[in-house]
Order: structure tokens, then C-alpha cells, then sequence
């Protein structure tokens, strides 16, 4: 009996099924759509029930189009800022000059810099190299990888910025992963939860560090003081639940070790290639390094305005780095520079900046002020855990953007600043663990599982062990910035 399954039949199923998809695809989009224009209205009608003016409201509903589009429609987040910085211009909320000043270009010129600076490191093998040396330690088994991988990454993270390092981690895990035929989610996972625990650590680690230390007056030294002995905390406490919920994988794990530990072809891995070019570049970045750590005291010997050199270092590194790499200047600009993550940080922070100038920040501060009183240590704790869960939700960047201002105008309540921009540090990036969109190195290492090994992480399997990660080390920082009087000093 001959098939009615014909070529022709089988084309018109696909046709049809192609079109009903895009069809549903349509209706999705349209219900989400609806859905954001709704929230923003009803975001804007609830300011203006609180006090807010109706040109004010109008403002706050712009912006939270803005800042929900990226929830919704993370695809398209550069039209949202742009298109929503384009209505705060016609409504004549902002002047031109002012929008251009709150752009912080002083972070974006830092972010630019840094990104040029560790595409040399890339290129030149270094943190690949790192990782091997710790996988070349004798007697390996699963939880001695787990454990040091953890570390590893955070250490990465906190040396060259949470999307750079966990790029070189993940790659490397897919490699022993696919050595030892075990799965690799529960080893990337660890891997992220820790990247964006050590992120935390210094001002290289996260945007969000940088506009926090560019906006609260905080220095390198001031994160290695108080920030680096918190991450460290956090992240034993990380490592032991890691270790509690992932036993199964890595008893699996300890079995596949036993069978490679003599196997010489375990260390296939990429080093660094022992050449003059790679030891400059090496020097070049160990220089900048040492000179942003100690960029305070620089300041105060040269007598500069504080946080000068924090920002110029890099640029000058940068140049140097594209003047003696100058046949790879063009591709470090147009290849290593995250320039749509560039600019959607740019009009969000000019965004924000709307958001001070108008007096909305001032009015939102002073109504959490009259709702639960000047109390460093409860408006401490409050800021830490909204925006480690608004993290959660809109990634740590845009909720640190949106709690700038309101931060930045308790300020002039006479309220303890020093300890409100720790807690905001912590909350944006230990509550970026609690979802897989809670940070962009969230976003970055799951594509790359997808891309190179059509593995997907779904969004209970995530947050199952995000969860509890993200609220347990938000709460062990909370009683840290609450408790102990060092973090308001």
C-alpha cells in the first residue's frame, strides 16, 4: 500500500506547522506586551497615589518599561533603554547635557578598558592556564573539583570580570566533563554560583561593583577590606551546600577520577605558551593590577581627586595594551568589547540619573525614612535582600541602576552611607544565584551549554539549589553588614 505521507504531503505539514508556530509565537509576544504596558501604567498610577506629581509618574512609568522590558523581552533590551531615553528627552524630564553627564561614562570608559585589557589576557592563554595548574594537583577526586573549580572561578571572577572568567571556566569543564562521560549542568552551575560570589569581591569583578564604587566614594582597597572577607565567607558557605546537594554527581565523579588519575591524557589541556610576546602581556596586566590596588594612596601622593586613577589606570593600560598589540588593536575594540552590553548600560544609567534629578529617588527615600525610621542597621538589611531578589528577576546590573539614586538621596537624610552600598553589593550579586537570569554570567555560561553541548537548564532545575544558595549567603551577608559596626566606617 503506498504511503500518503508524500513528499508534497510532508512539505504543506511543515509549511503549516511553521506558520501555526510563528502564529503562537505572535500571541505570546502580544501577551507579554500587554502584560509590560500594563505593570509600567499601574507602577506610574501607584506613584502617583503616593505622592509622586503626574509628570513624575509618567517618568517612573517610562522607566519601568525600560527596566521590565529586559525581563520580558531580553532580546530587545537595547530598544527598550533606547526608546524609553528617547520619551524622557521629549518630555523634556532631562535635559540633553544633564542625560549625557548621568551616562557615567567614567564606568563605561572603566568597563571599555577592562574588557581590551583581559582580551589580551585571553589571547595570551593566562587564566586557561590557572585552571590546569589546579587540575594538575595529585590525588584528584570529585570533591577535591568541585571544591577547587568553585575557587578557582571566584577567583577569576574577582581578578577579570564575571563574564570573561566564567567563558575560560565553562570551557574547561565541558572539556573534563566530556573526558570523564559524566554530565556537566551540576559542575556549571557551581561554577556560575561561585563566579558571582567572587564578583563581589573587588571592583573588577562586576559592572555592578564599579558603579557602586564610582558612585559611594569606595576605593580598591575598601573592597579588599571589607567586601573580599565577606565573599570569602559567603562562598564557604556556598561550597558546603554545593557539596550537600550535589553528592550523587560527585560520588560519580570520584569513580571516573579513580580510573584517569595515571592517565596523562587528562592534562590535554591548553597552557600558555612560554613566549616573550605572553610574558609582556602577562607584565602589562600584573602592572595594572598593582597600580589600581594601590590607586588611594597614588591619589594622595599626587594629590588627586579621589578615585582619579582608579578610572584613568585602565585607560592608560588599555592604550599601551592596543599600541604594542597594534596588529590586534582593531579586533580587541571590535571582538572583545561586550559593546551591546556597553551601551545598554550606558542609557540605563543615564535612565537612573532622570530618576535623581526629578526629585523621584528623594521622595521614595524619604518615604522608606518615614516608614521604618534612619536606622543604618534596618535600611541596611532592607536594601540587601529587595535587591538581591530584584536581582533575581531583572539581573543584578539594571536593579543596582534603579537603587542608585534612591541610595544616593538617603545620603542627604543624614543617613550612614557606607554600610547601604555594601548591602547593595552583596544583595545585587548573591541574589543573582537565586535565578538562571539573575546575572549575565548566568545568562553567557548557559549559552554556551546550549550552543556547544544542546544542554538546557531549566528554570526549577536552576532554582531548586539558586535558591537556596541566594537567600542563605544574602542572610549570612545581611547579619555581617548588620551586626558588625566595621561596614558603616
Amino acid at each position: 500500500m503506498r504511503s500518503k505521507f508524500t513528499p508534497a504531503v510532508l512539505l504543506r505539514f511543515c509549511a503549516q506547522n511553521e506558520a501555526a508556530g510563528a502564529h503562537l509565537r505572535k500571541i505570546i509576544m502580544f501577551r507579554k506586551f500587554f502584560w509590560l504596558i500594563l505593570l509600567s501604567l499601574a507602577i506610574g498610577v501607584l506613584g502617583y497615589y503616593i505622592g509622586l506629581s503626574a509628570h513624575q509618574a509618567v517618568i517612573v512609568a517610562v522607566f519601568a518599561t525600560s527596566i521590565l522590558g529586559t525581563l520580558f523581552f531580553w532580546d530587545f533590551r537595547l530598544s527598550f533603554v533606547f526608546i524609553g531615553s528617547g520619551v524622557l528627552l521629549m518630555m523634556n524630564a532631562v535635559h540633553l547635557e544633564d542625560f549625557i553627564r548621568f551616562a557615567s561614562l567614567d564606568v563605561i570608559l572603566f568597563l571599555i578598558s577592562m574588557m581590551i585589557i583581559v582580551g589580551m589576557m585571553k589571547e595570551a592563554g593566562l587564566f586557561t592556564w590557572l585552571v590546569t595548574l589546579v587540575l594538575r594537583i595529585k590525588n584528584l577526586n570529585g570533591m577535591k573539583l568541585y571544591v577547587l573549580t568553585m575557587l578557582t572561578s571566584a577567583f577569576l571572577s574577582g581578578l577579570m570580570g564575571e563574564v570573561a572568567s566564567i567563558i575560560v571556566v565553562v570551557t574547561v569543564i565541558l572539556d573534563i566533563c566530556d573526558f570523564l562521560e559524566v554530565d556537566p549542568i551540576p559542575l556549571i552551575i557551581s561554577s556560575i554560583i561561585a563566579t558571582n560570589i567572587g564578583s563581589a569581591a573587588t571592583v573588577l569583578g562586576n559592572p555592578v561593583g564599579v558603579l557602586i564604587a564610582a558612585r559611594g566614594k569606595l576605593s580598591f582597597e575598601d573592597f579588599l577590606t571589607h567586601a573580599m572577607p565577606v565573599s570569602m565567607l559567603v562562598l564557604i558557605l556556598a561550597i558546603g551546600i554545593v557539596l550537600i546537594y550535589y553528592r550523587r554527581n560527585i560520588a560519580q565523579m570520584c569513580d571516573k577520577l579513580k580510573d584517569y588519575q595515571d592517565d596523562k591524557s587528562f592534562l590535554y589541556l591548553i597552557s600558555i605558551p612560554p613566549d616573550k610576546r605572553t610574558k609582556i602581556s602577562i607584565g602589562i596586566f600584573a602592572v595594572t593590577i598593582l597600580l589600581i590596588s594601590l590607586h588611594k594612596r597614588l591619589e594622595i601622593l599626587l594629590g588627586l581627586t579621589e578615585n582619579t586613577l582608579l578610572f584613568m589606570i585602565p585607560i592608560i593600560s588599555a592604550g599601551i595594551v592596543m599600541a604594542y598589540r597594534h596588529d590586534k588593536a582593531r579586533y580587541y575594540i571590535e571582538h572583545e568589547v561586550e559593546w551591546p552590553s556597553i551601551l545598554f548600560f550606558l542609557f540605563l544609567f543615564a535612565q537612573a540619573g532622570v530618576i535623581q534629578s526629578t526629585g523621584i529617588a528623594s521622595f521614595l527615600a524619604q518615604k522608606m525614612v518615614n516608614s521604618i525610621g534612619s536606622y543604618p542597621q534596618v535600611l541596611s538589611g532592607i536594601v540587601l535582600m529587595s535587591s538581591g531578589f530584584l536581582s533575581s528577576g531583572v539581573d543584578n546590573v539594571v536593579a543596582v541602576a534603579s537603587y542608585v539614586p534612591i541610595v544616593q538621596s538617603l545620603g542627604t537624610l543624614h543617613v550612614n552611607m557606607k554600610a547601604l552600598w555594601w548591602a547593595l553589593l552583596f544583595g545585587a550579586c548573591y541574589g543573582g544565584n537565586i535565578t538562571l537570569i539573575g546575572s549575565t554570567a548566568n545568562i553567557v555560561a548557559l549559552g554556551i551549554l546550549e550552543k556547544e553541548r544542546n544542554l538546557k537548564v531549566n528554570f526549577m532545575q536552576w532554582l531548586r539549589i539558586g535558591f537556596i544558595v541566594g537567600v542563605l549567603t544574602m542572610f549570612l551577608a545581611m547579619l555581617l553588614v548588620v551586626f558588625i559596626p566595621f561596614f558603616s566606617s
